[in-house]
C-alpha cells in the first residue's frame, strides 16, 4: 500500500513520523516554503524537513487544484492529510483507490475547520479528542472512522494540548492504516456540527470573567498571543490562572505585582494570574520575574479594548 503523505506544520510531524515508521510512503505533499522571521528567511515546512531527513520525495504546489501531474505521477493508493492547509478538490479525492484520510485534532462533528485546538480551550471545554475520517469535499465532514479522547488539564495551552494531541494521532492513524489494509472499515456519519475560525492576536478584555480570560489567553499560546496593554506597556500574555480574590475594585486592576505573589488582575468576576509573559521586545518569563523589573505595581490599571 503506498501512501501519500500531506501536511505542514509541527503538529503533523508526529504523526508523518509514525506513518514513516510503519508504511510506505510514496512521497509528502506539504504548503511552499515560507519567509519567517525578523530577516523573512525562506524556510521549508517542519513536515518538509521530517521528510527531507527520510529521503522522501516532497511535493510543494502552490495551489494543488491547479496541477496534479506530479501527484498522479507519485502514484499512491492513499492518502494521509493532517493540518495540510489547502482543500481537496474532489478531483484529487477520486485519485486515490482506498480514500483519503484525514487525522483531526477534535471529536468531529464538534470543531470543524482550522483551528480546533484553540477552540476547545477559549469554550473551556474539559475534554476532546481526535478524529480519523474519510475526507470528502466538505470542511470535516467526512464519514468518522476512529476516535480517542483526551482531557484538557487546567494549564494546558493550544501549544501544550496540540502536543498531546498529535501523538494520539499518530497512534490512531496507524491504527486506521492496518484495519484499512485488512478491509476492516466501519464509518460513521456526521450529524451537526460546529465551525472554529483561524484564531488572530487579541487583546484582553479584563471585563469578561477570569475564567474566560484565563481560557483566551491559553487557546492563543504560544501563537498569535492575547496582549494586555497599560499606558506605554504592551504585554504579551503566554499563560494564565484563575485565582481567588475578594476584592470589590474596576476590572483590568493590578492586584499584586511582586516577586512572592506574581502579577494578579481583576477581572470582571474573579482575578487571573498572568504566569508567563513577554513585555514588548524583551524576552518571554515567569511573571515572577517581570515583576521584578518594577514595570507595574499594585494598583495601576490594564487598559479595556477599544471595540
Amino acid at each position: 500500500m503506498k501512501i501519500i503523505f500531506a501536511g505542514t506544520p509541527a503538529f503533523a510531524v508526529p504523526v508523518f513520523e509514525a506513518v514513516a515508521e510503519q508504511f510506505d510512503i510514496a512521497a509528502v505533499l506539504t504548503q511552499p516554503d515560507r519567509p519567517q522571521g525578523r530577516k523573512r528567511v525562506l524556510t521549508p515546512s517542519p513536515v518538509k524537513q521530517a521528510a527531507v531527513s527520510r529521503g522522501i520525495p516532497v511535493l510543494q504546489p502552490a495551489r494543488l487544484r491547479d496541477d496534479l501531474s506530479a501527484l498522479r505521477a507519485a502514484g499512491g493508493d492513499l492518502m494521509v492529510t493532517c493540518a495540510y492547509g489547502q482543500i481537496l478538490t474532489q478531483e484529487t479525492l477520486d485519485m486515490f483507490p482506498l480514500g483519503v484520510w484525514n487525522v483531526h485534532a477534535s471529536l468531529l462533528p464538534k470543531y470543524r475547520g482550522a483551528a480546533p485546538v484553540a477552540a476547545v480551550i477559549a469554550a473551556g471545554e474539559r475534554e476532546t479528542g481526535v478524529t480519523v475520517m474519510r475526507t470528502d469535499a466538505g470542511l470535516d465532514t467526512g464519514d468518522m472512522f476512529l476516535k480517542e479522547r483526551v482531557p484538557i488539564a487546567d494549564e494546558d495551552t493550544c501549544g501544550t494540548l496540540s502536543e498531546k494531541l498529535s501523538l494520539v494521532g499518530a497512534r490512531l492513524i496507524c491504527r486506521a492504516l492496518r484495519q484499512i489494509e485488512r478491509g476492516d472499515i466501519r464509518l460513521e456519519r456526521q450529524g451537526e456540527g460546529t465551525v472554529c475560525r483561524k484564531t488572530v492576536r487579541t487583546q484582553i478584555d479584563f471585563s469578561r470573567s477570569a475564567a474566560e480570560v484565563s481560557a483566551l489567553i491559553r487557546s492563543l499560546s504560544p501563537a498569535p498571543l492575547a496582549f494586555a496593554e497599560a499606558g506605554d506597556l504592551l504585554l504579551n500574555c503566554y499563560n494564565a490562572r484563575v485565582v481567588a480574590d475578594a476584592q470589590e475594585l474596576p476590572a483590568g486592576t493590578v492586584l499584586a505585582a511582586s516577586f512572592r505573589e506574581g502579577l494578579v488582575v481583576r477581572c470582571g468576576d474573579g482575578a487571573v494570574r498572568l504566569t508567563e509573559v513577554q513585555p514588548a521586545g524583551g524576552k518571554r518569563m515567569a511573571d515572577t520575574a517581570f515583576c521584578n523589573s518594577g514595570k507595574l505595581h499594585r494598583g495601576d490599571r490594564f487598559d479595556q479594548p477599544v471595540l
